[in-house]
């Protein structure tokens, strides 16, 4: 396309045409096609181009109105490229190219050369102050020895010299470049370099210049020839060092007037090898681009112009220093245009990523603009950034996470979803230390440009890429480089590689006030890019403060603070950095948009705005703040929407109980607008409430704190706080539950009275049947339903009226709201598509694309295809600029394609997606495209669809959508109207088709989704409703085989069998048994959920069997009513004879009995240490001082001290001890004894804490103490009775911390060396703790670091790591709570070890305000609590938080991740010990500068 080409040619600069691109021109301009072709074999390029005169176009045969085109043309095309490269080239000796001016810049050591990058050709002269030149590529002559190397070098630059200087013309020669002359394999100009191996030669050359110029013009030839000058040449990924050296020429006036040159050259003579000098000097004079020698028969008239020469010679310099002081250019336009793409105001849905180095103090103040930018993460190379520099202002306006490169190499291997959720991008703005941070306690420390080259630039081109490629889709940023101080080649390699990442220049754009600066940054970045493309994407020699100030009028919003009501019936101001800090709510403000520059937008933009809203995409604030300002015409108020504000009131100001936090819910049908209503009722009510949208993708306990904190904020009264209004949409209910409950503890805390109204969470969620809902809650919920009532029909109807009067109105523009119109009446939408669909080729690929668009729109809520899949699956590639690519996109599209696409942008990935226009559309286009095709074939032709599958950006949203499409069932408390066996997919194959289809098409998404494991459960699900019991069978297996330990597949496996047996009652319990022991093998690799139902069922089970068999009149009592007998069969070798052949092969089974729920309570007890279960313990010991006491039978607890209690009283028999003195069977029944008084397991022994009678505790405690032996170093202890006998030494220590039963603290080290000295033996996790307890760095024991106690530490904190990463899994934290048995106290020995009953015991007020104070932090603040506490220093790094323990770094976790400060910060916390390791508590960010302990 001759026009396009044409397009593209005016962007490059004239010097880079080609001849093609010359020849495209021509076309374009009209020249006859035989003239264009003729000058295209001529090779006219660009500089050809700008020097064509009317002798040449004769010369190949032109005629004269065909010149007089061309030359007008080329004249309008020039004065084109001044206008919009400004004066770039005539203010400056340097620029844009070298090749345009060499003079002048002997200091300019950052300019380079890039190797085979092809200069203009070598010229003559022109204004006699841009220099001439020439090239030589002295290919040859570098290698000869230094006398011939010198000879070559003088004969060239005199000759080129005195030709210069006698027409009085400034020039450069240029060694190291191919000229016209060299090899045919070489481009003319081509940059090759030259090896220099010794300068001193190339300077002493010029020694030949009093060997060659008359006596008299010996001096002023010294002055006019200036030194060489060696400029590097630059070549990507090559280390090899050359050069291209230069010489220039300048005969200033001052020097050259009145004086002529000849000169006799020198030339080397092989025959006599020795240098001969030519005996008859010669004049030589510039002609075209050669030195030529002065003709005799022209030298006369030669030397009478030389006063005329050097008259223009002195006219020229004056002239050059009269434009070199004139020249201004417009930085200005030239940067609005750079950051608006030629439009009134920046772009505010772009992102910018921000490369920059040192911030100097007196520039920090004019970097304002900055924080009005959507900076999305920062490459920051000023390691002082964080104490005195840019990253130092920025925290004071905006939250931040600080980062270095590291962090991004995800070595983890997570998803691109998970780490950006972990690297907290878009809820902060990401801040990269490139090169370290000099205040920072951990290791990443600054280094040179050498060092950081070979260890942290793999990391850099892994932060880029990932950046680029998997988080931000191009066209979406712009990368920004902010040169504020010299720069080394790292910022110059963070250049090139997002220049390579994105594909060019056309989104990266650089600032420099210095030019000294900038060009030592373009310079070495022109390897990738030519420097002319740098030059014009740059902003260069503008001030500072002229570019913050600039930039700041082109934002489309003004600064204007933010407000937010409060219950004085004012305003406060809430400033940006505090609303980024509450990030899981999108908060609405009472002047929101107010902000917005309203003469900025124009009449087509809002009409734009209001098109894309009623075209069927979400509502915005802008639609509302347009409507009320009579930009637009109003937002429709449904009925439903003065409903809901009914509700509102009657919560907020009746006299009915009310509620601190209280629900009103809507709910809507797909599509109907119930969304546009909740935030329409937000809206209204955003003066006298504080009102947010809640991201549901965030934690309910982050949701929570931020809610509560936006609640309080600026508010000095908080019992009286205006109420917050949260929306919460398509939620889950046990995600608002649990919210609410959050919610209520806190108020509860902060002793607002219950009746108070606090929060209000509106609950908007679609459902199929919204009326019936709305009846099972009348009093707190509205229905939205596509139905409209006679005076909503009235409003639609005029509101359409006023629509179609507009220009060019078509109603495809407003497609939604016109079927909105019609109710969605099923014939309407049935007809509709119908008459859409007329025509239409069901063959295309436009046509597979909205069955599959539908199918999945259908079928999944908030399903999308993202915009490049769709350009995949058509065969179309990406294209660049987001506007074209849109418009290209859907020009492209069907008719019937373009009307029913909506594109859609995703809030969290950022990507460009398309959707049908609305849910019952889909419905009815996958019916009627469907046709003979049935869905479940249109299933199996969309997995057939590689393309789709292999797509990289918005793979992972693709694949879910996907994955729900065939196993995500319908439930109710998702508002479906029910809870589905399967799919609604599949269920409709099973109705509407048959299984055997659906079976086919559940196999084919096995197979293309890797052979997914529960997609094999779905097939063993299908065949077994189907009474297809062994093709069920088979699919259970393929599952069990994928994923042996799921308890869910398991469990589907177990549904296949659970009726072909049936036992005795003897036998169903040890069946029972058996099959709660495979339970607890599936549950302990349980990927999502903890499953410890197994081993509860196992004890209970065993109990009752325990309790069913001593009944028995076989195993009768003796006379101390003890079950000796009993005991003796189930823990020996003896067997009743009664029994002996009628119970066969039970006995094996019944004397495994008392082991297995021996290991069944020790699992417990393990599993009950580790997290926190507390809850209803306290309330239980509440009720006991109450005289209230009463089972509480979901206390696992106190569960487990009652179970074993009943276990171990089934094997005590005195007689048996007797009879066996000190036998294995006398260490066991002593066990029993110990189990039965409470010390048989870790969760027993530490309960004995909570008693509330610290007497009994000791008593219990020594008790358990004395069934062990005196010397348990000289009588070894079996494993579980040391690790029990330790901690029971602990536990006394805490209440009774003067017992005589107590041994010393470091002989209970010694003891607990045997779980570090044996590490062969698995131990279980108890004995590691014990070990984190005991080896903790002591004051009185531990002065020095000891490399064997860190050992000793860190091998049982990694350890306990990996047993609890088995344990948990992909458990949600807020699930399974990490629990803390001890904290590190003030003191040494045992005494420094403080168990959390102490306390609790320091924190006053109820139950519910204590666990309130544990949830919230405000334990910390009692003075008691930290009197008794050591505060310890560490910091952190990447989200981890380390701490010194005998003198080197350990990781420790964090009680809470939200509270672990995003970056690198050093800290203070205090130190608590759990089964999970080591846990920081309340970690605060060191604010002065002192220095950790060692």
């Amino acid at each position: 396309n001759t026009g396009q080409s044409t397009e593209a040619s005016l962007t490059l600069p004239l010097a880079d045409w080609s001849e093609s691109h010359v020849r495209c021109w021509l076309e374009s301009i009209g020249i006859k096609k035989e003239y264009v072709n003729k000058l295209y074999e001529e090779e006219v390029t660009g500089p050809v181009l700008k020097e064509l005169d009317e002798v040449f176009l004769k010369s190949i045969g032109m005629k004269g109105g065909q010149i007089h085109i061309l030359t007008r043309k080329r004249n309008e095309l020039l004065e084109h490229f001044h206008k919009n490269t400004g004066t770039n080239n005539a203010g400056k000796k340097k620029g844009k190219k070298k090749i345009e001016a060499t003079l002048d810049r002997a200091g300019d050591i950052n300019f380079k050369y890039v190797k085979n990058n092809v200069l203009g050709p070598e010229t003559g002269i022109t204004d006699l102050v841009t220099p001439c030149h020439e090239y030589k590529s002295l290919a040859i002559a570098a290698e000869l020895d230094r006398q011939r190397l010198q000879v070559k070098l003088a004969n060239e630059i005199i000759r080129f010299a005195s030709a210069c200087m006698n027409v009085r013309t400034n020039g450069t020669i240029h060694f190291g470049v191919m000229d016209r002359n060299e090899d045919k394999g070489w481009k003319h100009g081509q940059i090759v370099g030259v090896k220099v191996r010794d300068r001193d030669a190339y300077v002493d050359a010029l020694d030949y210049i009093e060997r060659c110029f008359d006596k008299a013009e010996q001096e002023a030839a010294r002055h006019c020839i200036h030194p060489p000058i060696f400029v590097e040449v630059i070549q990507k990924d090559s280390q090899e060092q050359t050069f291209v050296v230069e010489v220039d020429i300048e005969p200033s006036s001052s020097i050259a007037n009145g004086r002529v040159f000849q000169v006799c050259l020198p030339r080397f003579n092989q025959d006599s090898n020795k240098v001969i000098i030519e005996k008859h000097p010669v004049f030589y004079q510039r002609v075209g681009a050669n030195s030529e020698p002065v003709k005799t028969e022209e030298l006369l008239p030669f030397i009478k112009g030389l006063q005329e020469r050097d008259a223009r010679r002195e006219k020229a310099e004056s002239s050059s220093r009269e434009d070199h002081d004139g020249i201004s250019q417009d930085l200005g336009r030239k940067l609005s245009i750079l950051l608006t793409d030629g439009k009134n105001y920046i772009n505010d849905s772009l992102w910018y990523i921000l490369v920059t180095n040192r911030c100097k103090k007196e520039d920090l103040k004019h970097v304002n603009f900055l924080t009005r930018m959507n900076i999305f993460c920062v490459f920051d190379f000023d390691e002082d950034s964080n104490v005195s520099g840019l990253y130092a202002q920025f925290k004071e306006y905006h939250a931040t996470s600080s980062h270095f490169l590291h962090d991004y190499s995800n070595e983890n291997k997570m998803t691109t979803t998970q780490f950006q959720k972990h690297l907290c991008l878009f809820d902060h703005t990401s801040w990269i230390f490139c090169n370290g941070r000099n205040d920072y306690h951990g290791s990443e420390k600054p280094c040179d440009e050498n060092t950081w080259i070979r260890t942290k630039k793999k990391y850099l081109k892994k932060a880029i890429s990932f950046i680029c490629d998997e988080i931000l889709p191009k066209g979406s940023f712009v990368v920004l480089f902010l040169l504020l101080s010299p720069v080394e080649k790292p910022i110059v390699d963070t250049f090139q590689e997002f220049y390579t990442e994105m594909n060019g220049m056309e989104y990266i754009m650089c600032i420099a006030e210095s030019r000294e600066d900038y060009e030592k940054w373009a310079n070495l970045a022109q390897a990738s890019c030519k420097i002319e493309t740098l030059e014009q994407k740059s902003i260069v020699g503008m001030k500072l403060s002229h570019v913050d100030a600039t930039i700041q009028t082109m934002m489309s919003s003004t600064t204007c603070a933010r407000h937010l009501p409060v219950s004085t019936r004012g305003l406060c101001a809430l400033p940006t950095l505090e609303e980024e800090k509450m990030f899981s709510l999108e908060i609405l403000c009472v002047n929101q948009c107010d902000d917005i520059k309203l003469d900025l937008l124009t009449a087509s933009e809002i009409q734009e705005i209001e098109q894309t809203f009623y075209q069927g995409r979400r509502i915005s604030w802008k639609n509302f703040w347009l409507a009320e300002k009579g930009k637009c015409g109003e937002v429709i108020e449904r009925e439903a929407c003065k409903d809901v504000s009914k509700i509102l009131d009657e919560m907020l100001h009746e006299t009915r109980i009310r509620y601190s936090v209280t629900k009103v819910k809507i709910f809507h049908h797909p599509g109907s607008g119930g969304s546009t209503i909740a935030r329409q009722v937000l809206w209204k009510r955003r003066k006298d409430l504080r009102c947010a949208i809640v991201k549901s993708s965030y934690p309910v306990a982050t949701v929570c704190q931020h809610a509560v904190n936006f609640r309080k904020y600026e508010e000095k009264d908080t019992i009286h706080c205006p109420p917050v209004l949260l929306l919460i949409e398509d939620y889950d209910e046990d995600f608002v539950d649990e919210l609410k409950n959050d919610l209520l503890d806190a108020m509860a805390v902060s002793k607002v009275h219950s009746s108070r109204t606090c929060f209000i969470l509106m609950c908007c969620k679609r459902s199929n049947d919204p009326e019936k809902r709305c009846k099972d809650s009348p009093l707190d919920t509205v229905a939205v339903t596509h139905k409209l009532t006679d005076h909503e029909k009235s409003l639609f109807k005029t509101k359409l009226e006023r629509f179609t009067k507009q220009k060019d109105f078509k109603p495809e523009f407003i497609l939604t709201f016109v079927l909105m119109c019609e109710e969605f009446k099923e014939t309407y939408v049935r007809e509709f598509v119908q008459h859409l669909l007329q025509g239409i080729d069901l063959s295309s690929r436009d046509t597979s694309l909205m069955r599959y668009v539908a199918l999945l729109n259908f079928y999944v809520h908030n399903s999308y295809v993202s915009l490049s899949h769709c350009e995949a699956f058509l065969g179309r590639g990406a294209y660049t600029e987001k506007r074209a690519r849109e418009h290209d996109f859907i020009s492209h599209l069907s008719e019937q394609a373009r009307v029913i696409f909506i594109e859609l942008r995703e809030d969290t990935t950022y990507l460009s997606s398309v959707q049908i226009i609305h849910y019952l559309v889909a419905k009815e286009i996958l019916q009627q495209l469907s046709g003979d095709l049935p869905q479940s074939q249109i299933a199996m032709s969309l997995l057939q669809e590689k393309v789709l599958f292999q797509h990289r950006f918005g793979r992972e949203e693709f694949i879910k959508f996907i994955r729900d499409l065939f196993i995500r069932r319908d439930k109710k408390s998702r508002g479906d109207n029910t809870d589905s066996l399967f799919s609604p997919f599949i269920e409709h194959v099973c109705s509407f088709e048959d299984c055997e289809k659906a079976i086919a098409v559940l196999k084919a998404a096995y197979e293309c989704l890797g052979k997914d494991a529960f997609f094999a459960q779905q097939l063993a699900r299908l065949h077994y409703i189907h009474d297809k019991f062994e093709d069920a069978e088979y699919w259970a297996g393929v599952a069990k085989s994928h994923l042996p330990n799921d308890s869910f597949i398991l469990d589907t496996e177990g549904q296949v069998y659970r009726r072909w047996f049936s036992f005795t009652k003897i036998e169903i319990a040890l069946k029972a048994m058996k099959c709660f022991r495979a339970a607890q093998q599936a549950a302990k690799l349980e990927i999502d959920t903890m499953n410890n139902a197994g081993y509860f069922g196992e004890v209970e089970v065993g109990c009752r069997l325990l309790k069913f068999l001593s009944m028995l009149e076989v195993f009768p009592r003796n006379t101390e009513r003890e079950h000796s007998e009993l005991v003796r069969y189930l823990i020996s070798d003896y067997i009743p004879e009664s029994i002996k052949k009628s119970w066969g092969k039970l006995h094996s089974r019944l004397k495994g009995l008392r082991q297995n729920i021996y290991n069944a309570l020790e699992w417990i007890s393990e599993d009950l240490s580790y997290f926190q279960t507390d809850k209803n313990q306290e309330k239980d010991d509440e009720a006991e001082v109450g005289q209230e006491r009463e089972e509480q039978v979901y206390n696992p607890r106190k569960w487990l001290k009652r179970q074993s209690e009943a276990y171990a009283k089934f094997f005590i028999s005195k007689s048996l001890v007797e009879e066996n003195n000190a036998g294995p069977e006398t260490q066991l029944l002593r066990r029993m004894n110990i189990y039965r008084n409470g010390g048989g397991n870790v969760t027993t022994i530490l309960s004995l804490l909570s008693d509330t009678k610290e007497k009994r505790s000791v008593q219990k405690l020594e008790t358990i103490i004395s069934f062990y032996a005196e010397d348990p170093l000289r009588e070894r202890l079996e494993d579980i009775d040391l690790i029990n006998y330790i901690l029971s030494h602990i536990t006394l220590a805490c209440v009774s911390p003067g017992s005589s039963k107590l041994l010393p603290f470091q002989k209970l080290r010694e003891l607990s060396k045997r779980f570090f000295k044996q590490r062969r033996t698995t131990f279980p996790a108890s004995a590691y703790f014990l070990l984190t307890l005991l080896y903790w760095p002591d004051e009185a024991l531990d002065i020095e670091p000891n490399p064997d106690k860190y050992d000793i530490l860190i091998s049982a904190l990694q350890t306990m790591k990996h047993l609890n990463d088995i344990k948990m899994k992909n458990v949600a934290p807020r699930k399974k709570r990490i629990y803390t048995h001890f904290f590190l106290g003030k003191g040494y020995g045992l005494g420094k070890i403080v168990h959390k009953t102490r306390i609790d015991k320091l924190i006053s007020g109820s139950l519910d305000e204590r666990r309130m104070k544990w949830l919230h932090g405000d334990v910390w603040n009692i003075g008691k609590i930290r009197e008794v506490l050591k505060r310890v220093s560490g910091w952190t790094e990447d989200r981890k938080v380390f701490i010194r323990g005998h003198g080197r770094p350990i990781h420790i976790l964090p009680l809470h991740y939200d509270s672990v400060p995003p970056g690198s910060e050093n800290v203070t916390l205090y130190l608590g010990f759990s089964f999970n390791g080591l846990v920081a508590y309340n970690i605060e960010v060191e604010k002065d500068k002192t220095h950790m302990r060692k």
